[in-house]
């Protein structure tokens, strides 16, 4: 049985990384986002990802902020540290250099720009595996590193190492995540990278999802998961059409662009982000305001 893999199903949430107008982080505004998730319902908190715009916080920083975090969960979610990158040897080092006290499980991604192969692929996460004190959680994002980890390796990952505890899967490819959650070891979590698309997964035998909405709507979000993992997809549908155009609105100008306008619309940080990645055009930010507007009527 895989230590801890029953904290990471339902709903988690890519936390975003809120900046000050100075560009340094807003370790104020930080805490009251992670506030609102929690006490909205999420199950646990993904820091440093994506969503968290970890490319470009520096490693000082990546520390403070993680530090900070466990200090302001304390311990009412599991959190969820990503470590990743395309050199095995730095990702290596920077779990070696990570103080795992409050933290339950680190995220790694699929290496990127450096196209490995998938016996590279395997080799990397085989690597981590094996330095990692905590679960370890994959990421396949092919969109953004122009790298996939394959069904076929994502199980032989599965079935050799009991503490590479599951996948957040954003590839798109129904066919890869389907062979994945047919054939997986039964206490391999599946987790959506998409929420667009998280309750067909769900329906398909996912867990859940790690999630950018449940920034701005995480009482939503978490139930419509609740529902779908307990087989209600009727009121979960009901949820998943509510929320669906504003989710698709966040990514129409990139992410973490969408969700931070989001955000700033309910006044929990500024529309800041770190170049190169900038706010969102106008005409986006009018369109995910007046979706905000209708959704809480």
């Amino acid at each position: 049985m895989r230590k801890g893999h029953n904290k990471f199903k339902g709903t988690g949430v890519a936390i975003v990384t809120p900046f000050k107008k100075s560009g340094a982080i807003d370790f104020e505004s930080f805490e009251k986002i992670l506030d609102h998730v929690i006490l909205g319902g999420v199950g646990f908190v993904v820091l440093l990802g994506t969503t968290g715009e970890a490319s470009t916080i520096s490693k000082q920083e990546k520390k403070a902020l993680t530090g900070f975090a466990v200090k302001i969960i304390r311990k009412r979610v599991p959190l969820v540290v990503g470590i990743g990158g395309n050199n095995t040897s730095e990702v290596v080092l920077a779990i070696h250099g990570t103080l795992f006290q409050g933290i339950d499980g680190i995220l790694s991604v699929c290496p990127y720009y450096s196209k490995p192969q998938q016996e590279g692929i395997y080799q990397h996460f085989k690597t981590i595996a094996e330095a990692s004190p905590v679960p370890v959680i994959l990421y396949t994002v092919p969109g953004r590193t122009s790298s996939n980890i394959s069904a076929l390796t994502t199980l032989r990952l599965a079935h050799d190492f009991s503490n590479i505890i599951g996948i957040k899967e954003a590839s798109g490819n129904f066919e890869q995540i389907y062979q994945v959650l047919k054939h997986r070891p039964k206490d391999f979590l599946v987790l959506s990278g998409d929420d667009g698309i998280t309750l067909p997964l769900i329906a398909a035998g996912a867990d859940g999802v790690i999630s950018v909405t449940a920034n701005a709507y995480p009482s939503e979000l978490s139930e419509m998961v609740r529902l779908s993992l307990a087989g209600n997809f009727k009121d979960a549908r009901e949820i998943h059409y509510r929320l669906i155009d504003f989710t698709n609105a966040l990514f129409l100008d990139g992410s973490p662009a969408g969700i931070k306008a989001a955000l700033h619309k309910k006044e929990f940080c500024e529309n800041i982000l770190r170049l190169p990645l900038v706010p969102v055009i106008k005409e986006v930010r009018n369109q995910i305001e007046n979706l905000m507007e209708k959704l809480e009527k």
